[in-house]
C-alpha cells in the first residue's frame, strides 16, 4: 500500500497495532460529535474499524506524525472510477485541532486523489453546524454547492449535510498542488 509523505505528516495504511492510538482518539465525545458513530467505549471497536478499513477501504489512511503514531484519519470514499470522483473525509484528535494538521492531511489526500488516482472532482460533506469544518474546507478551495436534506441518520435522527466540491482544475491552479509531496509504494 502507498505511503504519502508531506512536509511534516504522512498518510499510511492502518495497522492492527494502531488500535490503542485510534481508541484514544475516537473515545473523545467532542471529536466525534458530528459523526454517525462513537464515541468508542472499548478498544475492540477501534480494532474492528481497522480491520474493516484494511479489508474494504483501500483509499483510507491514518494521518501520522514523525513518530508514526496516528493523530487522525483521512481518506476517499464513494469512489466512482467511471465518473472520476470521490468524497474526502478527515478527522483528528482534539489535541491536533488548530495545528495545521488538517490542512496538511488534506494537501496529501488531494494530491493522491488528483495526481495519483487522476480524479476530476473531490467532494466533502459537513454538518451545517460544524462551522469549523466548513471554514477549513472553504479555505482549501472547496466551494459550497448546497445542502443534502436528511442525507444520513445520526444516532437515529435524520441529518442534513452541506456538500462542497473541489475540481481538478481548481486544485491545479491553487496553492495545494504546489506542496512537496512524495508517494511511496
Amino acid at each position: 500500500m502507498a505511503t504519502i509523505r508531506g512536509p511534516r505528516l504522512s498518510l499510511r495504511t492502518p495497522r492492527p497495532e494502531d488500535a490503542d492510538a485510534l481508541f484514544e482518539l475516537g473515545r473523545d465525545p467532542e471529536v466525534v460529535r458530528f459523526f454517525s458513530w462513537g464515541p468508542y467505549r472499548e478498544r475492540d471497536e477501534a480494532a474492528a474499524f481497522i480491520d474493516r478499513v484494511r479489508a474494504e477501504r483501500p483509499h483510507e489512511f491514518f494521518i501520522v506524525g514523525p513518530d508514526d503514531r496516528p493523530i487522525g484519519l483521512t481518506g476517499l470514499t464513494e469512489l466512482s472510477e467511471r465518473d472520476r470522483r470521490a468524497v474526502v473525509g478527515t478527522w483528528l484528535g482534539r489535541e491536533h485541532w488548530g495545528t495545521g494538521a488538517n490542512r496538511e492531511s488534506k494537501e496529501l489526500i488531494l494530491h493522491y486523489a488528483f495526481a495519483v488516482l487522476e480524479l476530476q472532482r473531490v467532494s466533502a460533506y459537513a454538518h451545517p453546524d460544524n462551522t469549523r469544518s466548513l471554514r477549513a474546507l472553504e479555505r482549501l478551495g472547496f466551494v459550497r454547492e448546497g445542502t443534502l436534506r436528511h442525507w444520513h441518520v445520526h444516532r437515529g435522527d435524520p441529518r442534513d449535510v452541506v456538500i462542497l466540491g473541489l475540481l481538478r482544475e481548481e486544485w491545479e491552479r491553487g496553492p495545494l498542488a504546489a506542496v512537496g509531496i512524495r508517494v511511496v509504494g
